[in-house]
């Protein structure tokens, strides 16, 4: 099972806590080391000095009054006794009659003279030290914590707009800027690197956007200034005499009137202008009226039907160039299918198959499913660098598909875009091309219904 990947935010955030409290953890035991060792070294040597003492009374038989002095005490930690029966001396904290104490033990004759100091303040001492060290680190680390949260959030949140910019550069939105044209300036030379970042993107969005323009005018330049001098030559042409270079002739010119249209209409789609007539249709008559007019022989299936909102004419236009291509560069048989996919839970008022009911008994598609369109031939498919970039402009260069100019496709997934559907491309595991059109459904609700004939 995935896990969900810690946000920037948080990874800083933990990561700067986690420094923090193993900083302060280490501090915490040097400072607990440095000041027990001072504290039960001074507990030590007094305990020490009133033990030589208690032994220098005891060697002169004096008495030994006004010291904590034992001879042979029952509570004598053993490892300390023992280390007296070797004949050394040493201390060791362990209990007399109940209270925590410091004892100090070495041979007397044949005895062992042990002497002990109090050591229940020195205990608490250390204790309240502990409590006071942790309840330090404890308070530091919170405050370094929010402050790194707060440091990070205003981080991730600049690099979430960069990366929202950049995201909506990618679809297509080039007017998209991180900052304004002063901060841009300020960040082109700032030691900020998230401002760095930001620049970079916007400058990188300002060239790709001035270049895409200029190519956008020069499309549109050319096709202007052929389509005039192409429109006289072809009406010049039909006053050729009939016969075979007559044909030649207008075979060639209708070849390039068509691309001049097709420039146009690819430098009306980059412009950002066109704007979808929609209207109410039924799929299934659509699509057959649409693929009949081209005159080849494609099969058509309608395995689920469904009313949808479109521009007719631009949906014809995507569905003309997909079967166009599948004819020119696959194989026969050419099938496109209409269906509604099954699946996701049927919206509030459709049917149980999640097509909602209209009142004139017809169904169109409900929210949880959208209608395709699939277009396949038995051919050698979609090359790689199609299914991975999708269509280029003038880049038809896939062995065994046949030659064009390439916008076809690019027309075609230029009004897709216009209609607000998704038009993807992929190869049929037993071999041919298959391009799908999901056909979503507009916002708003339907102006006026339109007519499929049949």
């Amino acid at each position: 099972m995935n896990r969900p990947a810690l946000s920037l935010r948080w990874k800083i955030a933990l990561t700067v806590t986690a420094v923090c409290c193993a900083v302060a953890a280490v501090l915490g035991v040097l400072v607990h080391n440095a000041v027990a060792r001072q504290t039960v070294g001074q507990v030590r040597k007094e305990t020490l000095a009133d033990l030589d003492e208690a032994l220098d009374l005891y060697e002169y038989g004096t008495s030994r009054e006004g010291l904590n002095s034992v001879l042979d005490p029952t509570e004598l930690p053993p490892r300390l006794r023992t280390l007296v029966h070797h004949g050394r001396r040493g201390s060791m904290v362990g209990t007399y009659h109940g209270q925590r104490v410091m004892w100090t033990a070495a041979p007397a004759g044949d005895q062992v003279m042990a002497v002990w100091s109090p050591y229940e303040n020195t205990r608490r001492s250390l204790e309240n030290l502990d409590t006071a060290i942790f309840g330090s680190a404890v308070l530091a680390a919170t405050a370094v914590a929010l402050a790194g949260l707060f440091l990070a959030h205003r981080i991730s949140r600049r690099l979430g707009t960069t990366a929202a910019v950049a995201r909506r550069i990618t679809a297509g939105d080039l007017d998209a800027r991180v900052g304004t044209e002063g901060q841009r300036r300020a960040g082109a030379g700032a030691k900020d690197e998230v401002a760095a970042v930001a620049a970079a993107l916007d400058s990188v969005a300002g060239s790709l956007q001035g270049r895409l323009q200029a190519e956008q005018r020069f499309t549109a330049d050319v096709a202007h200034e052929l389509r005039t001098p192409l429109t006289g030559i072809l009406a010049s042409a039909e006053l050729l005499p009939e016969g075979r270079p007559k044909e030649m002739i207008n075979d060639r010119l209708r070849a390039l009137h068509r691309l001049t249209e097709d420039l146009l209409e690819i430098s009306r789609i980059d412009s950002g202008a066109e704007r979808p007539d929609l209207a109410s249709y039924e799929l299934g008559p659509l699509v057959r009226q649409s693929v009949r007019a081209l005159g080849h022989d494609t099969e058509v299936r309608v395995v689920r039907d469904a009313v949808v909102r479109t521009d007719r004419r631009r949906l014809e236009r995507i569905l003309c160039n997909l079967v166009l291509n599948a004819h020119r560069h696959g194989q026969p048989p050419v099938v496109v299918t209409v269906d509604v996919p099954e699946g996701g839970r049927p919206a509030p008022g459709d049917t149980p198959n999640g097509r909602r009911e209209e009142p004139n008994g017809s169904r169109t598609a409900g929210p949880s499913t959208a209608p395709v369109v699939e277009v396949r031939d038995h051919g050698p498919g979609f090359p790689d660098e199609l299914l991975r970039h999708g269509p280029q402009r003038f880049r038809t260069d896939a062995p065994g598909r046949g030659k064009g100019h390439g916008l076809g496709l690019t027309i075609a997934v230029g009004q897709a875009a216009v209609l607000g559907n998704d038009l993807t491309f992929t190869n049929a595991p037993d071999g041919g091309a298959r391009a799908v059109l999901r056909l979503n459904p507009p916002p708003g609700p339907a102006v006026r219904q339109g007519h499929t004939p049949e």
